[in-house]
């Protein structure tokens, strides 16, 4: 093999996806390939000769026109001409060039070879589509824990009346093949009424089973609503140390059907979750926080594929709500229940649930009207033990004091109310990063229909044009760490040249994008996924970017949270250099994306103005 074929050689093996070729293949292409020097005196004749070719940058800066597409800017590493080879197209192809450099030529029956290999065909297919090659969604080994309830529960659930006999109850359950049975008053769900009940409050007790079944039910069950996941339920049972689960019409609340423990060890695939449990097993402050502790130990022994950090989030973000239940039920078997209905909310990563490593916590209360001097002091002091105590427990305080503990985020539904009135009226730079992230809220303790009766009065205020057009400029802002000609801008603030924040400068990006679609819609739920998948083609984002923006966030989330396992960090500053050459050819399409939608977004919401 000649001296040039083997740099040829060596050049593949280290870009993606020639790297996911056998070795005979690189070598057979290293053999026919052939590598030009492009300068502005030369470029139209080469050009013209190689036309048939796919194009390699090696080195130099061009501006290529190579199908119906827009002008790109690219660099080292980057591709053109595949369009034509694949569609079958005589596209012209036009380059400037900027700085001149080495292009590989690998000719047109090579390449189409090469388009066997299914990992390489999927790369360039979705090059040419514009559209991302990681297809994070798809491949995912934890998507089965996003599933929601509708889609799980395939029977409606075994109805009775509260006047019904208990044998008629065990009679429906026997009949129907089922462990419980839920029991309705004039449409409305009352209580819950299981085997173990028919076991322990009745069989064991020698009970009448003429007596009515609401004896012996379980009144106020808990419940979720069908647009909930999986994971959800298997939370919410092991809160309340429960194995059937209610599934709701999130609307009218009429029961659609049941989620048990049976249902859920069908859909499992490896138990991810004893830290759930093992959180709302604590019995005291001591036992939470050395549970806490063992978190960061259990996520890294427990994500071993790329789908695996997809759900870690979602298992941070609700562990700290049963954190959070859990250090209030402490506090008040010392203190006694609140004197007013309250709801504890939480804020930013943690209600959308995509919480990392180093997130911190962002809460607030909510009441139901303003409270006395003494049902303040009570309510100060609960902040103050449930916020030092999630400090405790890891989840290190707010250093922008977003926090109950701070009097100003205590408030009553009417003063949240007015709070949302006055940031909508005025809507500047500095109100729109102050207040940015109240936006993404969530219920997490307490009486949620608060927080629901507050969603519920700011709903047609967030809706306003000049707000969503304050919100659509304030998006763009931030930019993309991409220069002119597709190559990485680093942070200048890292331990490591070659690290990029990908938290302030990819996925705040997206959630600020995706918020702002959310709320022009109505949507109330907080999390960017569920956001983007409730989205209909009427916002103005279409399916194709709807699907792609979901795809970019789970990887991004995903080299984010191996970074800090990985490393034993919390900070976001990913380092190119740990990146395999697929996945930097995957970060660059994702950030490309990521650019095209913040200008759709300024376009549709502010007339283009940004």
């Amino acid at each position: 093999m000649s001296a040039t074929a083997q740099q040829i050689v060596e050049f593949l093996q280290q870009e993606g996806p020639f790297d996911e070729l056998d070795e005979s293949v690189r070598e057979s292409l290293a053999q026919h390939s052939q590598l030009i020097y492009l300068a502005p005196e030369n470029q139209q004749e080469l050009i013209a000769k190689h036309k048939d070719c796919l194009f390699v940058i090696q080195t130099g800066q061009y501006a290529v026109k190579d199908c119906d597409g827009p002008i790109k800017h690219l660099s080292d590493g980057d591709y053109f001409g595949y369009a034509r080879l694949i569609n079958k197209v005589d596209y012209a192809i036009h380059v400037d060039v900027d700085s001149p450099g080495i292009l590989l030529c690998i000719p047109k029956d090579d390449f189409l070879l090469c388009m066997e290999t299914p990992a390489f065909a999927q790369f360039f297919t979705a090059s040419k589509d514009d559209s991302l090659q990681n297809q994070a969604v798809t491949d995912s080994n934890s998507m089965w824990l996003y599933k929601p309830l509708h889609e799980v529960i395939h029977h409606a659930p075994v109805i009775v009346s509260p006047g019904d006999s208990i044998q008629l109850a065990a009679k429906c359950m026997s009949e129907h093949k089922v462990s419980s049975v839920l029991v309705m008053d004039n449409e409305v769900l009352i209580g819950i009424a299981t085997d173990r009940d028919l076991r322990n409050r009745v069989v064991a007790v020698g009970l009448n089973t003429q007596l009515p079944i609401k004896q012996i039910m379980t009144e106020s069950p808990a419940y979720l609503t069908k647009n909930k996941t999986l994971f959800d339920a298997i939370c919410t049972m092991s809160q309340y140390g429960i194995n059937h689960l209610p599934v709701l019409d999130a609307i009218t609340k009429i029961p659609l059907g049941m989620i048990t423990n049976t249902d859920i060890s069908k859909q499992q695939r490896t138990n991810v979750l004893f830290v759930i449990s093992d959180l709302a097993n604590a019995e005291n402050i001591d036992q939470l926080i050395s549970k806490a502790w063992q978190i960061p130990q259990y996520l890294a022994s427990s994500a071993k594929r790329a789908g695996d950090f997809d759900i870690a989030g979602k298992v941070l973000s609700q562990a700290t709500d049963i954190m959070t239940r859990k250090l209030i039920t402490f506090y008040q078997q010392e203190h006694g229940q609140a004197p007013i209905n309250y709801c504890w909310l939480v804020y930013g990563s943690q209600a959308r649930e995509d919480q990392t490593m180093g997130s911190d916590q962002d809460n607030a209360l909510l009441f139901e009207s303003e409270p006395n001097e003494q049902q303040q002091a009570y309510f100060e002091g609960m902040s103050e033990y449930v916020c030092l105590g999630l400090g405790k427990c890891g989840i290190k305080l707010c250093d922008g004091n977003i926090m109950a503990s701070n009097p100003t985020l205590r408030m009553s539904v009417d003063a949240a109310y007015k709070q949302a009135q006055r940031w909508v009226s005025a809507p500047t730079n500095q109100a729109i990063l102050d207040f940015n992230i109240f936006l993404d809220a969530r219920a997490a303790a307490g009486d949620t229909k608060l927080f629901e009766q507050l969603q519920g009065k700011r709903k047609p205020l967030f809706k306003q044009a000049l707000f969503l057009a304050a919100l659509a400029r304030s998006a763009n802002e931030s930019s993309v760490p991409l220069s002119m000609f597709q190559k990485f801008v680093y942070a200048k603030k890292s331990e490591f040249k070659d690290s990029i924040d990908l938290k302030k400068s990819a996925v705040a990006i997206i959630n600020n994008l995706v918020r702002l679609y959310a709320l022009s819609a109505g949507l109330t739920m907080p999390g960017t996924v569920a956001r983007l998948k409730n989205l209909t083609v009427e916002s103005g984002l279409s399916d194709k970017d709807r699907k792609n923006l979901i795809d970019i966030w789970l990887f991004m989330n995903r080299l984010r949270w191996r970074h800090q396992l990985s490393n034993n960090v919390q900070d976001n500053f990913v380092r190119i250099s740990d990146l395999s050459s697929i996945e930097k050819h995957q970060l660059k399409a994702a950030f490309q994306a990521i650019h095209r939608a913040q200008q759709s977004a300024v376009l549709q919401f502010s007339g283009g103005i940004g």
